[in-house]
Order: C-alpha cells, then sequence, then structure tokens
C-alpha cells in the first residue's frame, strides 16, 4: 500500500511540473487585437543615413540636433530658440504648427504622412 502512495505522489508531482512548464509556453503575452503602435515609433532608424530624421521631424540634412555643424548657421541667421536649445523654424515645442511645413514636404517626397517625431 506504501508503494502505491508514493507511486501517486510521483505522479502529481510529474503533472505538476508538466504543467508548469506548459504554461510558460503560452502566448497570452501577445496583444488581443485593440490598437496597434505604429511601426514608424517602434521601428525608429536610429542611423542617421536617410533622407528623414525621424527623431525630430526635419529632413535629416537640415537637423541642427543631429548635426551641431549646423546650429552655427542658424544661429547666425537669427533662427535659435533659446529655450529648447534648437532652430526657431524647428521648434515644434514652441509651436507644433512648424512640423506642418516639414510634413508637407515629406509628404510630397514619399506619399506618405511622416512618422510623429520622438523628440518633441
Amino acid at each position: 500500500m506504501q508503494w502505491k502512495k508514493s507511486e501517486l505522489a510521483l505522479f502529481v508531482s510529474a503533472l505538476a511540473t508538466v504543467t508548469i512548464v506548459l504554461s510558460g509556453c503560452s502566448n497570452s503575452d501577445k496583444s488581443s487585437g485593440g490598437a496597434s503602435e505604429s511601426p514608424a515609433v517602434t521601428d525608429v532608424d536610429h542611423s542617421h543615413g536617410g533622407w528623414w530624421c525621424v527623431e525630430h521631424g526635419v529632413p535629416e540634412g537640415e537637423c541642427a540636433l543631429c548635426d551641431k555643424s549646423l546650429a552655427a548657421n542658424f544661429k547666425e541667421d537669427g533662427d535659435w530658440c533659446e529655450e529648447h536649445n534648437r532652430p526657431e523654424s524647428q521648434c515644434f515645442l514652441c509651436s507644433s504648427a512648424r512640423f506642418e511645413k516639414f510634413a508637407a514636404r515629406y509628404e510630397a517626397k514619399t506619399g506618405r504622412q511622416p512618422p510623429t517625431p520622438v523628440d518633441e
């Protein structure tokens, strides 16, 4: 009789172990419907090798936040926001309407809406 109890305990223990292992392989962490995240935000290319600076919402060649050598030219031209340390014409923090000019250029070139700048 003692033999059957130990066999039953071993079986229950094995069953519990299998249950725990298999529950760890569930797909419960996958999103279930609802709003999906924008790929432009999640797949940001930080290499700065393309035409558009996704982080700052301007053409890469004009991004004074990525290319500090451009800042002097903007400051010389009087186009500088001291409060946010960026060109005034690119300071979407002072006026979000300024982004529309750059968004129109992006849309004209690509036919799509630009990704929302990460650094606002």
